[in-house]
């Protein structure tokens, strides 16, 4: 492929954006719930079609995968 074929990284950023918001629609449609993290408190919920979260765990490791293999090499 040529380089003028790509997409822009701000297109693959929207298009992404776009499937996430779709997905959640649906599975609100479909009265599913979805799987949420949230970054601040580092907690894992499930947010039904209500609204209502429901803790489901915590994050079990800190740091990057990356950084983790490094430490132990």
């Amino acid at each position: 492929m040529k380089r003028e074929e790509y997409i822009t990284d701000e297109a693959v950023v929207k298009r992404v954006n776009a499937a996430v918001e779709l997905e959640l629609a649906k599975k609100k449609a479909m009265d599913i719930p979805a799987v949420v993290y949230d970054s601040k408190t580092q907690i894992i919920y499930h947010v039904n079609s209500d609204g209502t979260r429901v803790e489901a765990g915590k994050r079990m490791r800190k740091g990057r995968y990356s950084e983790r293999v490094t430490k132990k090499a």
